[in-house]
């Protein structure tokens, strides 16, 4: 196999349809079971916690939400149960889905090619309709606490009105549509391009002879664990600072 074809196949999604309805069913199937996974494996530890000595997973778990909960505290000031739980689970599922960039590129398509599937990436992040879905989600999650929080004249105020007052109305809400669309466009690509670059990195490692694959893809595999905690952290922090301005009155 051609080297250009190697890459091509690797970075190709497993589709059902065509077109714009096209589904990338790995994508989906990957990023649901880890997402499945996360629900799981907290149940479990929650269902078991001891206020006695507690074994790794119930502190794994509870450095985990002391952790989350520390960084909500410090950035969002309005009052809403739902921002802990939603920041929780955005950073335990993101992480865990770059997470799946550290499993060795030929592994699983290998592995899905035995049971007949023509293409198989394990990496959901490396989907940019998983981080735009993602991204999207927070996005209209900030929209609905606008309304929520400040009511539809407050909201409205908000954007004729700010920064340059009621009579530059036009440059007002100008600017803010461009900061509203700015959000979703920088969460979702951001993830994306880190993770992407990220996978083709391992990809291009692949390529090279065999002696040389282990100590490269060792190197750019410890690093990538700084890429891939440092990524979902930054989708966390920044859905908490969204909600937050989404809280806030002027």
């Amino acid at each position: 196999m051609r080297a250009t074809d190697y890459i091509t196949h690797h970075l190709t999604n497993l589709q059902y349809g065509e077109g714009f309805w096209s589904l990338n069913i790995d994508t989906l199937v990957v990023g649901w079971i880890l997402g499945l996974t996360f629900l799981g494996i907290f149940r479990y530890a929650a269902k078991y916690a001891t206020s006695g000595v507690p074994g790794g997973l119930q502190n794994m778990v509870e450095m985990l939400l002391e952790f989350v909960d520390k960084q909500v505290k410090d950035s969002f000031h309005g009052k809403n149960e739902l921002i802990a739980p939603l920041a929780l689970t955005v950073f335990v599922w993101v992480f865990l889905m770059n997470l799946m960039d550290l499993v060795p590129v030929d592994l699983l398509p290998a592995l899905g090619h035995q049971a007949g599937l023509n293409h198989l990436k394990v990496v959901p992040t490396t989907d940019l309709n998983t981080t735009m879905g993602l991204a999207l989600g927070v996005f209209v999650l900030t929209l609905y606490y606008n309304f929520k929080i400040k009511g539809l004249g407050g909201f409205t105020k908000e954007i004729l009105c700010q920064p340059f007052g009621p009579w530059l109305f036009p440059f007002n809400v100008a600017l803010r549509l461009v900061d509203e669309l700015a959000k979703p466009l920088s969460l979702g690509l951001r993830l994306f391009g880190n993770l992407y670059a990220g996978e083709l990195i391992f990809i291009l490692i692949a390529l090279l002879p065999w002696y040389s694959q282990w100590p490269l893809g060792w190197l750019w595999a410890v690093f990538h664990i700084l890429v891939i905690v440092l990524q979902a952290f930054i989708f966390m922090m920044l859905t908490i600072v969204y909600l937050s301005m989404a809280h806030e009155s002027h």
